[in-house]
């Protein structure tokens, strides 16, 4: 069972109410994997344990670096890790960075935990999978130089942009 928390609402109404859940342990299956984005985005890599999704996979999207955790057949399982001890101006950093495009759901995760997950709606999911390691070796480093320009930004409530 998934609880969704996004609504048609302007943008600046959705993310807040995204939020108003008070989610506690955000699953991450794609770029926020990995301690570079964290430090560059949050100023720090917060606590995080390896965990897996069932029934989700993390596809490859068109013209895009990132991954959209979307709906995978039942026997699939999107790898990730789960953060656990983000303070509440960490989730309005990942909120704004994690833009009005994802729902944010509440998930079953394969150890009979809970997690929220940014999922990606529709569009632009390609037949494969992200592939993490292709990810790190050609991206990362512009990747996370990226994140560390936009940080100031998301901080101060302002979504990324594309």
């Amino acid at each position: 069972m998934t609880q969704a928390i996004a609504t048609s609402v302007p943008e600046s109404t959705q993310r807040r109410n995204r939020l108003s859940q008070r989610p506690d342990a955000l699953f991450c299956y794609g770029t926020l994997q990995f301690d570079a984005v964290l430090r560059a985005l949050l100023g720090r890599v917060p606590q995080k344990t390896p965990t897996s999704v069932p029934g989700y996979r993390a596809a490859a999207l068109e013209g895009r670096v990132y991954p959209g955790l979307v709906v995978g057949p039942p026997a699939n399982l999107a790898s990730g890790v789960l953060l656990t001890d983000l303070s509440d101006k960490e989730w309005r950093i990942l909120d704004a960075f994690e833009d009005a495009r994802y729902e944010l759901r509440e998930l079953s995760l394969a150890n009979g935990g809970r997690g929220w997950a940014y999922v990606w709606p529709t569009g632009g999911v390609r037949g494969d999978d992200w592939d993490a390691a292709a990810f790190e070796a050609q991206h990362l480093v512009a990747y996370a130089d990226r994140c560390a320009r936009l940080a100031p930004g998301l901080a101060a409530g302002r979504p990324k942009g594309e």
